[in-house]
């Protein structure tokens, strides 16, 4: 059975992901931070500045990584813009390169990217990290059309979730229910069903699914509120 690959597996999202992936297949992590999950592989690496580890056998890579860097546009500095698009675009081109043609070799073979729900729509205090998802989505379509019959190329774009990255948005019990009333479903997205998603994407169930920017937004890009 082929490997899942995820980048990013040792918490939020990534760790949901990991968690579900394992009860089916073999599953390797890339991160600075070991998850500790019994069977795991994990490679300790900066995907940004390290050279990443030769994988033979893989069948899925899910790139998790991501920031929150909300600024107002003066306060950006053109090294904001450099942090936030080596982390969430560069960072993903880096392992693509790296092993797509060991993909290629798989059944069913897909790559899943995360983007944001703040390209699709706009909002303050977003352009650097809007800039950089931006670049992913087009990333995404571009590779889908390339690599295309033989892997899949699917994006994820939530709304803020619950997990360690937000925690500073989700700071509290007041501002959770106020980023709740901002959105049509009046709720926000949790890591295990944005992993669920993702599961999803690889899976055969999502066989004929490629190309595609999936919102997962509680209704904020196209509902009114």
């Amino acid at each position: 059975m082929s490997k899942c690959l995820i980048i990013g597996g040792s918490s939020g999202i990534g760790k949901q992901i990991l968690l579900r992936e394992i009860e089916e297949r073999e599953v390797i992590n890339i991160s600075r931070t070991d998850p500790g999950i019994a069977g795991v592989k994990h490679h300790s690496v900066d995907v940004v500045s390290d050279d990443l580890p030769e994988i033979e056998d893989i069948g899925s890579i899910v790139y998790c990584p991501g920031s929150i860097n909300l600024k107002p546009i003066g306060s950006l500095s053109l090294e904001d813009f450099r942090n936030d698009l080596e982390i969430n675009l560069i960072g993903a081109i880096k392992v693509i390169k790296k092993y797509h043609k060991i993909l290629m070799k798989s059944e069913n073979a897909s790559i899943v990217l995360f983007s944001t729900v703040a390209v699709a729509q706009g909002m303050p205090f977003h352009a650097s990290v809007s800039a950089a998802k931006a670049g992913v989505e087009g990333l995404a379509k571009s590779l889908a059309a390339e690599l295309a019959p033989s892997v899949r190329v699917n994006c994820i774009a939530p709304t803020i979730t619950d997990t360690p990255l937000a925690s500073g948005i989700l700071r509290n019990e007041k501002a959770v229910d106020k980023m709740k009333e901002r959105h049509p479903l009046k709720r926000i997205l949790t890591a295990g069903e944005v992993a669920d998603m993702a599961c999803y994407l690889m899976s055969t169930k999502a066989a004929s699914m490629s190309g595609q920017i999936i919102a997962m937004d509680a209704g904020l890009s196209t509902i009114k509120n």
